[in-house]
């Protein structure tokens, strides 16, 4: 009787029109394509390394480069000890960045982050870290402070802003000591008044304007690791300047430098003014 013939599991063949590309990017290309198809549903197991080595014929390290551009993309997510998995595309908000908008918030009614979150049914919430320091060449020459020295000479606050629990914004603050030194507003959450304009006011600082120079790049590690992307995400860097007239002589400087992250799959910029004022 005849023993029965016992088939070994064949490379796949890709398609023969892609074949003057690297293998692990035609591996790549096939799964992008059943994960924007849907037939890989978000949560849905990618195949694993040794899966993929039997599917396609190809080495540890192809397979282990194939995750790697998938995760990089955004497509995908790796979970330790666990695999690889298809990523759900977070869904986009918007996010108000007008300064003129911000005038319509009446001073002393709170915070216009948690308000911005409040008008898209969201709960904002944030944890901070500030200290004076010495400011670095390129906030000196922004703020204006003249010759560095030894003496600190800025109020530095690092934020993380998060809309229901998830982190949504990274800021770093930075203000002439000078201005608020002995004032109830020296330190920005410590005092009785929230955000640059309100504290501002409150030590008769009129805010005349704001600037924001927008970029898009690629989130740096940490950046990325804080905000909860994938490594190499697109990120929009923004630079805010709240520019004020400072008594007694009603001088124009500027009185608050921040850098802002947020993840650009996650967020829409809105930018505009009020309609009566248009």
């Amino acid at each position: 009787m005849a023993s029965a013939c016992k088939l070994r599991p064949q490379p796949v063949k890709l398609s023969l029109v892609t074949e003057d590309r690297p293998l692990y990017l035609r591996i790549v290309e096939a799964l992008r394509q059943k994960i924007l198809s849907g037939e890989l549903a978000p949560g849905a197991r990618l195949p694993s390394r040794p899966e993929l080595m039997r599917e396609y014929g190809v080495s540890d390290s192809v397979a282990v480069r194939v995750a790697q551009i998938l995760v990089s993309e955004g497509l995908a997510e790796a979970r330790s000890g666990s695999g690889t998995y298809v990523r759900a595309k977070p869904k986009q908000r918007l996010t108000t960045r007008s300064f003129t908008l911000r005038l319509t918030v009446p001073f002393g009614t709170g915070s216009p982050y948690r308000q911005d979150m409040e008008r898209q049914d969201m709960r904002g919430t944030w944890s901070y870290r500030t200290v004076t320091a010495v400011a670095p060449p390129e906030v000196r020459e922004r703020l204006r402070l003249g010759e560095e020295g030894d003496a600190e000479d800025v109020v530095r606050t690092d934020y993380v802003f998060e809309a229901n629990g998830e982190p949504s914004e990274l800021s770093t603050s930075w203000e002439p000591l000078a201005l608020t030194e002995g004032t109830p507003v020296a330190l920005p959450e410590d005092g009785p008044h929230v955000g640059v304009m309100d504290r501002m006011h409150s030590i008769g600082v009129r805010i005349i304007g704001s600037t924001e120079e927008v970029r898009a790049r690629l989130g740096a590690a940490e950046e990325c690791a804080a905000l909860r992307v994938p490594p190499g995400s697109i990120v929009f860097a923004i630079r805010r300047m709240y520019y004020g007239r400072v008594p007694p002589e009603g001088r124009e400087r500027v009185v608050e430098m921040a850098d802002i992250v947020l993840s650009a799959e996650r967020y829409v910029l809105l930018y505009g003014m009020p309609r009566d004022e248009a």
